[in-house]
């Protein structure tokens, strides 16, 4: 089976979201016939060996994160993904067992000016689910000429938080646990939150079993009490950059227009000397 991911562009997965053309469904996607896009697998490979989506190409996020953290030129990046496979003109559509590793994914990709990338709703359960077909092949992959360009527009650097907190020119919400957020818990030299934040944890945005972003209403409602504008600048947070991957998927995908990753984190903001830190306080 082959899979229409061209036709899918056009057809979002929940238009009960602003930006509802940034998830697909599996049933959607089954229901396909042509090929015109790219599938990506961010499982362990073990996992892809046992069985993935039809067409579906193996991508290390651990390698394209350590990449995208340590590029000064894009140009290798540019080569790794066009060995993947990756036609910058033709959509991306990501999926994986749980929803951190695809929207770690995802966040990387748009980080690197592709801008057609969607996940799968639910990953690799809802395709299950959805009765679709498994594949044990891997795929042919035809090598692509990707110009990879970083999108500073995407992602937000220590001094661009550090110039947020000064002029208060954006919400910042901090994607971590209630632990980590009040400074009681966490891996690095000091503990607490950064100054003015919001805590929303990452989890609140999914469904526990099913790993599918929550309805409309209830992201909109998550949001509004914890004191998020989407159509004003956002910068999320976390430890590494993942949660802070899916909060910052969420505001998009409720219509947010300027939504940064600051995807360093709390690994460099804890451990450096100029970063002002304060204790969270639970609502």
């Amino acid at each position: 089976m082959q899979l229409a991911l061209v036709l899918l562009v056009l057809v979002p997965a929940q238009t009960e979201y602003p930006k509802g053309e940034m998830l697909v469904e599996a049933a959607a996607l089954k229901a396909a016939q042509t090929t015109k896009g790219t599938i990506f697998d961010v499982r362990s490979e073990k996992e892809f060996v046992a069985g993935h989506i039809p067409g579906a190409i193996s991508i290390n996020v651990a390698e394209l994160s350590k990449a995208f953290a340590t590029v000064t030129e894009p140009k290798a990046i540019g080569t790794m993904l066009g060995k993947l496979g990756v036609d910058a003109t033709k959509p991306v559509v990501i999926y994986g067992d749980d929803v951190l590793q695809s929207a770690r994914c995802w966040f990387l990709l748009r980080a690197l000016g592709l801008n057609k990338v969607r996940l799968i709703n639910g990953g690799w359960a809802a395709w299950k689910a959805a009765d679709g077909s498994v594949s044990t092949e891997n795929p042919k992959v035809a090598e692509k000429l990707v110009k990879a360009m970083l999108d500073e527009k995407r992602y937000a650097t220590k001094d661009f938080v550090l110039n947020a907190i000064k002029n208060k020119s954006a919400q910042i919400m901090d994607a971590r646990s209630d632990k980590e957020f009040c400074g009681d818990a966490g891996a690095a030299k000091r503990r607490g939150a950064i100054p003015g934040a919001v805590h929303l944890e990452w989890s609140n945005f999914v469904e526990k079993e099913s790993q599918r972003f929550k309805p409309a209403s209830e992201l909109a409602k998550l949001l509004n009490d914890a004191g998020i504008d989407p159509s004003k600048p956002v910068i999320t947070y976390c430890q590494s950059g993942g949660r802070a991957a899916v909060a910052a998927f969420v505001v998009e995908l409720m219509g947010g227009k300027d939504v940064r990753n600051y995807y360093r984190s709390w690994a460099e903001w804890g451990n450096a000397d100029d970063t002002p830190v304060e204790k969270g306080k639970k609502k």
